[in-house]
């Protein structure tokens, strides 16, 4: 038995079909861990990932609104530098690697970083 489809049609079921891998790509995808929010910071210099704590993101607004306040307050803001691991099991996972300090005034963008692998919230 063979089954005909027009142009329409086919282009129409691969559409349904990538969006429905997305989806699953997306609901399956890794979150930061419970509590912890990832950043990407870029300066002149470089770029780093960093992770904040809830408790260091308290407030009203969104949480990248409130980074950018608190580090705007206080001129300079001590963070988590993240940074990919291999785990015990062998799996790719985002951690914690060593406290860093991060300066308003030499920061040019601030983002939020979403990352496929697994966070792990600071020790």
């Amino acid at each position: 038995m063979t089954i005909a489809f027009t142009r329409a049609q086919a282009l129409r079921m691969f559409s349904l079909a990538a969006l429905a891998a997305a989806a699953g790509a997306k609901a399956t995808g890794a979150k930061a861990a419970e509590g912890v929010k990832l950043f990407k910071i870029v300066t002149a210099r470089d770029e780093i990932v960093v992770g904040v704590t809830d408790k260091d993101l308290a407030g009203e607004g969104s949480d990248l609104a409130r980074l950018t306040a608190r580090m705007r307050a206080a001129g300079q803001l001590e963070v988590w530098r993240y940074a990919v691991r291999k785990a015990a099991n062998g799996d790719l996972e985002q951690a914690p690697s060593t406290r860093v300090m991060l300066i308003f005034s030499d920061t040019l963008r601030i983002e939020p970083y979403s990352s496929p692998l697994k966070a792990l919230p600071p020790a």
